[in-house]
């Protein structure tokens, strides 16, 4: 066995926690008047000195040694400025025993420290099972040291108030202090950045002794808020020493050892409680703060004794004398609790928490820019800057490396992560218990099985959880609730599911959609997005969706407004796909959908127009896309752009002869050109296209290219050219179907008579119009044919000749 005195240079920081104790009870020793309670002391010096030995250097032999510490400390409180015969028999015969058990112990760590290597494997099971026992002999002679010393004081207390001595309040608040013999919390944060209001929020509770609940999501903060409050001087002042804080993801989730650990905590004493029966003198003795952190391990509705621990937090939080606090990260927590809301951080708040951890250099735009992507979540931000500071990198380097592996960024040197964060809600019970355990499942899952069997059948098996999720997170907005029917037809409990998502703050709902933090976004995010079979099936649903035709006056347009909503999933969907294999023509087919449905129902640019320029000219979807695109920038005005890409697009429809597409295309620019105000170039392309349509013999289209041309030449001043294409193009329209066309080509011929000045012939073509659209009920037309009624009536003064809806629409 190395010996102790090589010292402390080579000593790990879990073992040298142990010198404040040694000096601790090395003082007890010196000033104690009570012989037993020296040798109990000394002892304990040993037992702590062994364990301080680098072979030792593990957590359960540091908590035992902890624990001795923590039995002498109760020692040197009920024993310090008395005599030996004012120690009660019962507590000479604990500590007696308290100093043949202390030293039993050493002897036996001193044993184990002379076995090989190879026999201190063997027997690990065996010593965590003999340190288990010492920790329970322990806990037994502190329990007895615990209840003598509370009882010693009640008797000081009456001893003081029968003899006048001092204030009743401060002998309350002195006996309350010296009684609690629990643990303390562990150390406050350094800084709950942009915290203040909610932790005042949470004091004021506090005080009134309510049970409130912090709940989310992983690394929001949660246990940073806790443990500010359990520091905070006002709590301080209301509770003293007794501000309890048990990690509950430090002990198995069960009910026996929650109950072992709420003893343990708050000083009970009483060893392996069955129920909370022994525990409630101690808890109902005196007012209390009690923190359950992490408490999502022991209240998961799916663990194995979940419901008698829910039952045990239940009951805290109905003691008239605790403030019950809970962190957890789902939302089964006693009805009673209040639950303030955790906001989303600010920006400043967020930087905050950055330029704590990292001080390479100054601020920067980047690091807002970074906060804001990681959706303020102060886990990310972080690691974020540990791994900047750890690194060195400067703000470009880091914006450099997140832009290149996002969430693998979020891991620092002690192998912190976001993903472990993660994935201890997904190891859940609950979040277990949603995935499907049939074999069915586990065999489809295997690629073997899925290059196999055909896709129709592949289809009918249910997803597991675990997929569903990463459907949500590869879109960001996340999921349309009222879309889980038609996006997740095989999982017949969808509802059930996503609810549960919730419940595990895996998922959060937003304006409607199902959607979780960016953090968790990048996370559970396929990283092939082919890969995943659940996201192609929802691509190829969505795509099913876009396919429909969209036109006013045909079925299914008003339905195509739930692009409004969805616009931004659809674009990333298009974005990701058209990336990972851009020769498949169904995804640029299903881009042109999204572009018509934008046109006719969101009109807005599209980041998807790069992507389609950058197609090379010889793909078989690049002039159809160029065109749907030009139309967007034509909608929202920009005219210059929609002309330039329709001339690109007419340059590939005229390399591949196309005339039919061409005259479409002619079409279009020449309408552009008249917006622009380019009147020739306009004529000459409606000219072009007409000739096109004509030997083509497509004589409707014919005419709808001459009721263009005639619009062009009017805007020109061309009056008589553009009197004989109109009176050309309505020859060309058969006397029924074309009643939209028809009612153009007179409010056209109107507009043209009444710049020639025959007004009679102008009136007889607008009233033509005006019956045509009323029939049809067309709204834009009757109201392009009201309006220049009225300026027809009001350049004559023709008040008196004037149609009522003319009138209206004049005034």
């Amino acid at each position: 066995m190395a010996s102790t005195s090589q010292g402390h240079d080579g000593r790990d920081g879990l073992s040298s926690t142990l010198d404040s104790d040694i000096q601790v009870i090395n003082r007890a020793r010196d000033t104690s008047g009570i012989p037993p309670a020296q040798d109990a002391f000394d002892s304990a010096g040993a037992l702590l000195t062994t364990i301080r030995d680098p072979m030792f250097n593990k957590q359960e032999y540091i908590d035992l040694g902890r624990l001795c510490a923590g039995v002498c400390k109760a020692l040197d409180r009920g024993s310090k400025g008395r005599r030996l015969d004012e120690v009660s028999p019962s507590a000479l015969e604990a500590i007696g025993e308290l100093t043949t058990t202390v030293a039993r112990i050493q002897r036996e760590i001193v044993k184990l420290g002379k076995r090989n290597a190879a026999s201190q494997v063997l027997h690990a099971k065996k010593d965590k099972d003999n340190i288990a026992a010492w920790s329970r002999n322990l806990n037994r002679i502190l329990h007895i040291f615990n209840t003598e010393l509370a009882m010693t004081l009640v008797a000081d207390g009456h001893q003081n108030t029968s003899t006048g001595q001092g204030d009743a309040t401060d002998q309350h608040r002195t006996t309350q202090a010296s009684v609690s013999l629990g643990e303390s919390p562990p150390p406050p944060p350094r800084a709950c950045f942009g915290r203040d209001k909610l932790i005042e929020e949470i004091i004021g509770l506090a005080e009134n002794l309510e049970p409130v609940a912090l709940i989310g999501a992983g690394g929001i903060g949660k246990t940073s808020i806790a443990l500010a409050v359990l520091h905070h001087d006002r709590v301080k002042d209301r509770f003293g020493d007794n501000r309890r804080f048990i990690r509950c993801d430090r002990f198995p989730a069960s009910y026996l050892h929650f109950l072992a650990r709420i003893s343990q905590v708050i000083g009970a004493g009483v060893e392996n409680p069955e129920d909370l029966t022994p525990l409630r003198p101690s808890l109902s003795s005196r007012e209390m703060i009690l923190f359950l952190d992490n408490a999502e391990s022991i209240l998961d509705p799916q663990g194995a004794d979940s419901r008698k621990i829910y039952a045990v937090v239940e009951e805290l939080s109905r003691f008239e004398n605790i403030c019950l606090g809970i962190t957890s990260r789902i939302t089964t927590v006693p009805p009673h609790c209040k639950r303030p809301v955790l906001p989303t951080l600010s920006a400043d708040s967020a930087c905050e928490i950055f330029y704590a951890i990292y001080t390479n250099s100054g601020q920067s735009d980047v690091i807002g820019e970074l906060v804001r992507q990681l959706d303020f979540h102060a886990l990310s931000i972080t690691l974020l800057a540990t791994t900047a500071a750890h690194n060195g990198w400067d703000h470009n380097r880091l914006a450099k490396e997140w832009d290149a592996r996002r969430v693998q960024v979020l891991r620092t040197h002690h192998n912190e992560s976001l993903a472990a964060t993660i994935e201890l809600s997904l190891d859940s019970p609950t979040f277990r218990q949603l995935i499907p355990s049939s074999k069915s499942h586990r065999v489809a899952a295997s690629p073997t099985f899925r290059k196999l069997i055909p896709s129709p059948i592949l289809r009918k098996i249910p997803p597991s959880a675990r997929e569903l999720l990463e459907v949500v997170a590869f879109f960001p907005q996340g999921i349309d609730e009222k879309n889980l029917d038609w996006l997740f037809p095989t999982t017949t409990n969808r509802e059930d599911i996503f609810d549960k998502f919730c419940i595990l703050s895996l998922t959060h709902r937003h304006n409607g959609f199902i959607t979780m933090l960016a953090p968790i976004r990048d996370y559970l995010c396929p990283l092939d997005p082919k890969s995943s079979s659940l996201l192609c099936a929802t691509k190829d649903r969505y795509f099913t969706r876009l396919s429909v035709d969209l036109h006013p006056d045909r079925p299914g347009f008003q339905e195509a407004e739930w692009i409004k909503s969805e616009d931004v999933n659809v674009e990333h969907l298009l974005d990701v796909f058209t990336s990972i294999n851009p020769s498949t023509h169904d995804v640029w087919k299903a881009c042109r959908h999204f572009m018509d449905h934008l046109y006719w129902h969101k009109p807005r640019n599209t980041l998807l127009g790069s992507k389609i320029e950058d197609l090379p000219d010889g793909h078989r979807s690049k002039a159809k896309c160029l065109f749907d695109l030009s139309g967007l920038f034509g909608v929202v005005g920009n005219h210059t752009e929609e002309k330039r890409l329709l001339i690109h697009t007419l340059t590939l429809q005229r390399e591949k002869g196309d005339d039919a597409q061409v005259a479409v295309t002619l079409r279009f620019l020449c309408e552009v050109n008249r917006m622009l105000g380019l009147y020739t170039e306009g004529i000459r392309q409606a000219v072009e296209a007409s000739e096109i349509l004509e030997r083509r013999r497509n004589t409707i289209n014919q005419a709808s290219c001459l009721n263009d041309l005639a619009r062009l030449l009017l805007a020109d001043d061309q009056l008589d050219g553009a009197e004989n294409a109109a009176s050309r193009g309505i020859d060309l329209i058969p006397e029924k179907g074309q009643g939209y066309l028809l009612c153009e080509f007179h409010r056209v011929l109107g507009n043209i008579y009444q710049c020639k000045g025959e007004k009679e012939k102008a009136l007889d073509h607008f009233e033509t119009a005006l019956r045509i659209a009323s029939r049809f009920n067309w709204q834009n037309l009757l109201f392009w044919i009201h309006h220049a009624m009225a300026a027809l009536f009001s350049s004559e003064g023709l008040r008196d000749g004037i149609t009522g809806s003319a009138l209206v629409s004049a005034t």
